[in-house]
């Protein structure tokens, strides 16, 4: 996948309706009810890529408070959805040793990575920050995992929604509508290009989540080196 024209094609297709006002914001974001649970391996910014996004949310806060900002402890990007969150999920659900264990045989032998995070993309639920894997690490990495659960028979739901190609952060959800857009997509369009580092991933994180990362929500499994 050319990862520059697709996160052009995503942000190209979600300003028209952005302008016009029409977000499409997660309508459980706030909710207290929301019990949507699944099983993720993460990868987590560095200190100062964390600070370097902090910087740039706090500028949009200025002009939109009202929208959702990822905070520090619940930035990540997705390496794999391995039970792509769903309502009623609980961790009881399932045993957490075998999936523990699939995913260190398949980092058997796994290098560390590069992932340069480089300018901002639009899409109708929120704001983006883009990543760019640097070598071939992250996609044979990605296709063992999902060899290895596949053949496993655990309950999984690899690539059910999406195949997962993109290394992205988000970091702005929209909470609803947008009457008055201009002023956060001047700050975007200021940072559609900004340089935020690059991310070297020694370890990764095998976590039990909500749809969001939060923290609060958020146990975490077993962490690898690589």
């Amino acid at each position: 996948m050319n990862l520059h024209a697709h996160y052009d094609a995503l942000h190209a297709a979600a300003l028209p309706p952005l302008r016009q006002g029409r977000a499409a914001p997660d309508l459980l974001l706030d909710s207290p009810h929301d019990t949507r649970r699944g099983v993720t391996l993460l990868a987590r910014p560095s200190a100062a890529i964390a600070a370097h996004i902090g910087e740039v949310l706090a500028e949009f806060q200025q002009v939109a408070p009202e929208q959702y900002y990822y905070p520090a402890s619940d930035l990540h990007l997705t390496i794999l959805s391995i039970i792509s969150c769903y309502a009623g999920f609980t961790l009881p659900d399932i045993d957490p040793t075998p999936y523990a264990e699939l995913v260190a045989a398949a980092l058997r032998g796994a290098a560390p990575f590069r992932i340069r995070l480089a300018g901002l993309a639009a899409s109708p639920a929120g704001v983006l920050v883009r990543g760019f894997p640097e070598g071939n690490g992250l996609a044979p990495l990605r296709d063992e995992l999902r060899r290895v659960f596949r053949a496993s028979g655990l309950q999984q739901s690899i690539d059910q929604r999406y195949s997962i190609q993109t290394a992205h952060c988000t970091v702005l959800r929209f909470r609803g509508p947008l009457p008055d857009a201009d002023p956060l997509l001047r700050v975007l369009a200021a940072y559609r290009a900004y340089p935020f580092g690059t991310l070297e991933v020694h370890d990764l994180e095998l976590v039990f989540n909500d749809w969001y990362q939060r923290a609060a929500h958020t146990v975490l499994l077993k962490k690898y080196q690589l």
